[in-house]
């Protein structure tokens, strides 16, 4: 999809940029498919805040997404293509033939009235679901299971596709979007193209407000605190962060500090890490 450009009627406007959602059916969501979504605000179960900023926005439903895709060899035909407020992909509208509808990630070059279908027969075409053992080495895939069954995991941002490298054995080796190679059980599925909505990250939002309506609240830089309320803070004038590096509000290395687990059971699946050199 195309990116819409405002005229500089105001600051904001300048450099303010939406996605072009002329290519999307005009019509309201499909009510059986929708499910209330209560705001936490970034607290937990005892009130307290555990994700700072975060709060407001605009309201919700959450679109209930079919990531399994579990109605084998039952032809669907596209109904409608859609914007979901809950994901950066847009979502497409199927009905099978037997007349249940569901969400699915909307990929790249999908239509309305376009036919997809899921099982190891189906088509190597976008839209399609297959396990892993029946897609050709090569092709790119997006919504890859973890796990047989699990439910669609791996890819599923827009714009986003992972690799097929190899097959061997139980596993296929992918090439996931961050360069990390990694091991999937041969039986996942996976579905055969790329997320829609590919200029997502070229979209400018302009000014805070949009942010706002995101249900994001302002970030305060820990320079522009007192001592008491962060470890930047303080100092005469503008000062440098007077540590090795920068921190957090509570001490913690900021950048480059490595939170994954160092004894992680899914270690062995993986083949090179993303950030290996």
């Amino acid at each position: 999809m195309a990116i819409k450009n405002y005229k500089p009627t105001t600051p904001s406007r300048r450099h303010m940029s939406v996605v072009d959602y002329s290519e999307l059916s005009k019509v309201a969501p499909e009510k059986s498919l929708l499910a209330p979504m209560n705001k936490k605000a970034g607290r937990n179960c005892y009130g307290r805040i555990t994700v700072r900023h975060k709060g407001g926005g605009n309201r919700r439903k959450y679109r209930i997404i079919d990531f399994k895709r579990q109605k084998i060899d039952i032809p669907a035909t596209v109904l409608t293509l859609e914007y979901d407020p809950n994901r950066s992909a847009h979502i497409a509208l199927i009905k099978y033939e037997d007349g249940k509808k569901n969400y699915i990630i909307a990929p790249n070059g999908l239509k309305v009235g376009d036919t997809v279908i899921a099982g190891a027969s189906a088509d190597i075409k976008t839209g399609n679901a297959l396990p892993l053992s029946a897609i050709p080495v090569g092709t790119f895939i997006h919504n890859v299971e973890l796990h047989p069954g699990k439910g669609a995991q791996l890819a599923r941002s827009a714009g986003i596709m992972a690799q097929l490298m190899a097959k061997e054995g139980k596993f296929a080796l992918l090439r996931l979007p961050s360069g990390e190679l990694r091991n999937v059980p041969i039986e996942c599925m996976a579905t055969i193209g790329q997320v829609g909505n590919t200029d997502h990250e070229n979209v400018k939002l302009g000014k805070a407000g949009r942010k706002r309506n995101m249900g994001i609240r302002p970030t305060v830089r820990g320079s522009a605190m007192n001592p008491c309320d962060h470890p930047h803070g303080g100092g005469e004038g503008k000062s440098p962060v007077g540590r090795p590096g920068p921190v957090t509000p509570w001490g913690k290395p900021a950048l480059g500090y490595k939170t994954r687990k160092k004894r992680n059971k899914t270690d062995k699946f993986i083949v090179k890490r993303r950030n290996a050199k």
